[in-house]
């Protein structure tokens, strides 16, 4: 069967017909219907989870790199820079760069597009600013969709660059194969109060800022608390930048290509998604299957005026999808 090439960028028609042309338009690397996609899966629109689907078996031959680190250590210059080292080198770029959103009006300040204004231009290079939408964890829900989206269209690298959130960027080793902690002078004896998730994640350290004085010190810290690791364990190296001025980024990018793949962290990662994604599917089918918006709504102000209990409210509906399928079988 010939596959219609023609593409409604307007509508999210995903029927099989169609399913097709865009999978082809993606792995082509087409920026509008790259776009266009990473939007439908992002905004979860009806039969979104047919492209990553589809994409998948694609997906896996790029570099993941997450930047990671507190507000203000010039994680998004620094994304910057790596991004203008890696075109030297002939490699294509995807950017994913996570912003918070508002908790009052929904939106976000997507400001690494201002960031990265130098990149607009060049067609080997994509960026895609996302809001976190209440989601903890430096990352929106839907980026692990989105990587395999931009793995899929054949980009080289792709840069995971989190919110800085602090415990929670921990949720960023899900997604990238390599993990760079950044750090600046600017923290001084605060990398001592580094919780230990921040600090076993980080498959490399960088302190960037170097020029500011405490540069030497930052790096001293660093090196005491990594001589505790357990003697069979490799310490992640430790790196100085000064990310406006272009020093030391060369050298960073060739660390993040050496960095050995683990194997057990991807394993452990996946175990996680596809837990999640079985919730997530049960859930949904649950709903669909016993509930419509009218039963949750009469029952939530059920529970609003005390006249239905939660708790047992849910165990009812588990039992009833429970009995249902008993009785198929």
């Amino acid at each position: 069967m010939k596959i219609d090439a023609s593409i409604d960028l307007a509508s999210a028609d995903f029927a099989p017909l169609h399913l097709g042309a865009w999978v082809e338009k993606i792995r082509q690397g087409d920026p509008r219907v790259l776009a266009r996609a990473l939007s439908i899966i992002e905004n979860r629109a009806a039969q979104a989870e047919s492209l990553p689907r589809a994409l998948f078996p694609y997906s896996g031959g790029s570099l993941r790199i997450g930047i990671t680190g507190a507000p203000g250590a010039g994680k998004s210059t620094l994304v910057n820079c790596l991004t203008r080292h890696l075109r030297r080198q002939g490699r294509s770029v995807a950017i994913v760069a996570v912003d918070p959103t508002s908790p009052y009006t929904g939106g976000a300040i997507l400001g690494d597009r201002v960031r990265m204004q130098s990149h607009h231009d060049d067609p080997g290079v994509f960026i895609r600013s996302m809001a976190t939408r209440g989601v903890l964890g430096g990352l929106a829900a839907a980026t692990a969709d989105v990587i395999v989206t931009l793995e899929a269209s054949g980009r080289d690298v792709v840069i995971i660059e989190t919110v800085g959130v602090g415990q929670a960027e921990i949720e960023v080793v899900k997604l990238a194969s390599a993990v760079a902690l950044v750090l600046t002078p600017a923290m001084g004896d605060d990398v001592q109060t580094l919780k230990a998730g921040i600090m076993e994640i980080a498959d490399l350290f960088v302190i960037n800022k170097a020029d500011q004085p405490g540069a030497d010190r930052i790096q001293g810290q660093l090196e005491a608390l990594l001589s505790l690791l357990p003697a069979d364990q490799v310490r992640p190296p430790i790196l100085q930048t000064v990310a406006t001025g272009d020093q030391g980024v060369g050298e960073l990018v060739d660390a993040l290509s050496a960095l050995p793949s683990d194997s057990e962290r991807a394993v452990t990662a996946w175990k996680e998604r596809l837990i999640a994604m079985m919730r997530q599917r049960l859930i949904e089918r649950v709903v669909a299957e016993t509930l419509d918006d009218a039963k949750i709504a009469a029952a939530a102000r059920e529970v609003a005026e005390r006249r239905l209990n939660p708790y047992e409210f849910v165990d009812e509906v588990i039992g009833q999808v429970a009995a249902a399928a008993q009785s198929r079988h």
